[in-house]
């Protein structure tokens, strides 16, 4: 299948009215529903890195992540269709010491293995500096048709594409999404019009993802919100996850806890904390990463806590 026939086939965004709550209208972009595994900002961020990469008649596609990176799993489903091979540098070189218990216990490495996915597994301390590893830089080195797609996947194509996100929504003044890499958000904001607002909720402690955003954008209508990560990255509350099962069973939409459980969350209490101006129209993009459910949920059984509903 060419990459244009992929991305255009699969294409199948809505948009879904959730209700007027406190006089805000909130609505959500339906963003998973393009594709079941590169659904979301992974379809906009993969789409023109791979179209570049065919132009350029790369036949690997090398990239990073974690053991249960949305990004990951993404890549190796799109690599597949499209008959490119892909290599995935995963974080945590223990991983690596019995593969086969690894791609028992852990659903998005297996499914990246069915795939074709090949992995190097490399330590979290060598990872901070993943691309000047030596076995990296040898495996660049000896296959010139390597393309790199960094991290999470956010690059200047990646922002091309998810600028595309916000082509028929001018209607709407606040436009709210979740962050992990920065790259959605950039998108976003580049792609919206002068009236609307970007607000980027981090799925990670710390302030450091503005000025990550800051790079790709020169536009100054977006703020962040840094109050609803529940601890830091994957981390997650009986709190949290009462949230998603109840926003799924009123709204027949299911979240995941990394990134859009948050965010809806998040846009929840700040509608009644009277955050936002009578009247305003919110419009929530929901970025996927539905595939990381299962493996939250094996760990939430292990600590005997509640889990996540699946539809």
């Amino acid at each position: 299948m060419s990459s244009i026939s992929f991305f255009e086939k699969n294409y199948n965004s809505v948009t879904e009215h959730i209700g007027v709550f406190h006089g805000i209208d909130l609505s959500v972009k339906r963003e998973d529903l393009i594709h079941p595994i590169v659904s979301g900002n992974k379809f906009r961020k993969l789409k023109y890195n791979l179209l570049e990469a065919q132009k350029r008649k790369n036949s690997k596609i090398l990239t990073f992540g974690g053991a249960f990176s949305n990004h990951i799993s993404a890549t190796a489903e799109a690599c597949s269709i499209l008959g490119l091979k892909s290599i995935g540098i995963i974080r945590g070189e223990e991983l690596g010491q019995n593969i086969e218990n690894t791609l028992s216990t852990n659903p998005t490495l297996a499914y990246a293995h069915q795939k074709g996915m090949q992995f190097i597994f490399v330590s979290r301390n060598d990872y901070r500096d993943k691309e000047n590893i030596p076995e990296v830089k040898s495996l660049i080195e000896r296959n010139p048709s390597i393309f790199i797609i960094p991290e999470g996947g956010t690059n200047l194509l990646a922002i091309k594409g998810c600028q595309e996100i916000l082509e028929k929504d001018d209607d709407f003044d606040m436009v709210c999404s979740s962050v992990g890499t920065g790259g959605t958000l950039a998108g976003l904001i580049e792609g919206s019009k002068l009236h609307q607002h970007c607000i980027g909720f981090s799925a990670l402690k710390g302030d450091f993802l503005q000025k990550e955003v800051s790079k790709w954008t020169q536009r100054t209508n977006w703020s962040f919100q840094n109050d609803y990560h529940f601890g830091g990255y994957a981390k997650v509350n009986s709190e949290l996850i009462q949230f998603i099962n109840g926003f799924q069973q009123d709204y027949n939409i299911p979240l995941d806890p990394i990134y859009t459980g948050k965010m809806f969350y998040g846009i929840f209490d700040m509608i009644q904390s009277g955050f936002f101006p009578k009247n305003t129209r919110i419009l929530a993009i929901h970025t996927g990463g539905l595939q990381g459910v299962e493996g939250m949920n094996r760990t939430l059984k292990q600590k005997g806590l509640q889990t996540i509903n699946r539809l």
